[in-house]
């Protein structure tokens, strides 16, 4: 199929929508991965034996601010509720990162104890809690999921448990005043009002204050084959073309960025006020690489779900091969993006036994769709399998680390992602 027949056939699948930042019709389909269930509405055995909702994940692209982004098949508030189980202080990899992130900004910005920083989607207090050892006392943390809000709350982190947005963003000026550091990670993409969240973060930014963002970077979702990223969670998956084009709408700069490895490969952007910082290097450089490699052309997108077919059919050929003989198949971890994965490629019991999971809150679960029992790590040392599916395998390092015993009886790792690679532990660096 040549690239301009795959547009016309892509164009075809598309359904009727505006585009959540610029409100240019979407006519073009990056990929369409079928229906899927919540990939974190994790099952109880009563639920099991029961109807499930299913939702189209179907990207389309906008050929006017070129932002990729699904339609709101579900509300914010159907997803990010007080039963939302994902805690983010159970990779410790995660809080890691965070801290070193606390330190280089505290430097980086000056920031003192008379600094006000805000952090949007601060789950269980995984980066906060890493300011007041630094000196930076005035925090406040914004998260719509009560019970990760708690899990900060026992911190001693003041946590506002709402989703960020202009009302908020005017209701936290007038009780605390403007902010010198606005941060949010990976949650730019939970956004479905992206417009309301954005002008709710600059509302709230003070003269000389800074905001700063990370996601995972779309050119690394479509050029190492991450489809498991995209969920019902994520409504936007950006490039910083796309992050450019926000800034301008809303009277921002995108002055400086960082390409980072977490999530498999993310952006860290930089927003202030227009006209108080100069634009780096490093932020007309990736506009520009990205211009280079077709990000403003129809013609890349389009050629996408065709590499996500032959992803998902090595990864079918061998699981089929490992079963017919006879070995025995476990998954390691129980992330919405293995949920994706499992519910596209079909992979269910029949293929994995069971999959492990560091977070005590999904034990005793099925993944939604495939229901595959999530059980404690320990299981796995006892059932001893051939080989370890990573569904996380953006952790796959910290995995192989925690885990290399498992070559103590044979057993392997296979990564799914950009394709099924199989991981001697003994050998893995």
């Amino acid at each position: 199929m040549t690239a301009q027949t795959s547009t016309e056939f892509n164009a075809a699948k598309a359904t009727s929508g505006a585009c959540r930042l610029c409100g240019a019709g979407l006519k073009h389909s990056l990929v369409d991965l079928g229906k899927s269930p919540l990939c974190e509405t994790f099952l109880d055995a009563r639920q099991i034996d029961m109807m499930e909702p299913f939702f189209p994940l179907h990207v389309l692209v906008c050929d006017s601010c070129w932002l990729v982004q699904l339609k709101e098949y579900v509300a914010a508030d159907g997803i990010f509720n007080e039963h939302y189980p994902y805690f983010s202080s159970y990779s410790t990899s995660w809080v890691e990162h965070a801290r070193r992130y606390c330190e280089m900004i505290t430097k980086r910005r000056g920031l003192t104890a008379e600094s006000f920083v805000v952090e949007i989607a601060c789950n269980d207090g995984y980066l906060l809690q890493h300011f007041p050892p630094l000196g930076v006392t005035n925090i406040l943390g914004v998260e719509p999921t009560a019970n990760t809000a708690e899990v900060a709350k026992g911190k001693g982190i003041p946590v506002t448990v709402d989703f960020f947005a202009i009302a908020l963003a005017q209701k936290i000026e007038a009780e605390k005043g403007k902010a010198d550091l606005i941060l949010g990670n990976n949650v730019l993409a939970h956004v479905p009002d992206l417009n309301d969240f954005v002008g709710g973060a600059k509302a709230l930014l003070k003269r000389g204050g800074v905001i700063t963002f990370e996601f995972p970077h779309l050119q690394n979702l479509i050029e190492q084959n991450q489809f498991d990223t995209i969920y019902h969670e994520h409504f936007c998956y950006f490039s910083a073309i796309a992050i450019d084009a926000i800034a301008k709408k809303h009277g921002l700069v995108f002055f400086d960025v960082e390409e980072i490895p977490t999530h498999g490969g993310s952006l860290r952007v930089f927003l202030a006020h227009e006209g108080e910082e100069e634009v780096s290097q490093a932020v007309r450089d990736l506009v520009a690489r990205e211009e280079r490699l077709g990000y403003k052309t129809l013609e890349l997108y389009a050629a996408y779900e065709e590499q996500v077919k032959a992803t998902k059919r090595k990864l079918l050929s061998f699981l089929i091969e490992a079963k017919n003989a006879g070995k025995r198949v476990v998954g390691y971890g129980a992330p919405g993006k293995g949920n994706t994965l499992l519910n596209y490629c079909g992979i269910g019991p029949d293929f994995i036994d069971f999959t492990v999971d560091r977070n005590p809150h999904k034990h005793g679960r099925f993944t939604p769709g495939t229901h595959i029992p999530v059980l404690p790590v320990e299981a796995l040392d006892a059932a001893r399998p051939d080989y370890v599916l990573i569904l996380p395998w953006n952790l796959r390092k910290e995995i192989v680390a925690q885990m290399r015993h498992i070559g103590q009886w044979g057993g392997k790792f296979v990564v799914p992602i950009p394709e099924a690679t199989v991981i001697d532990p003994e050998t893995a660096q």
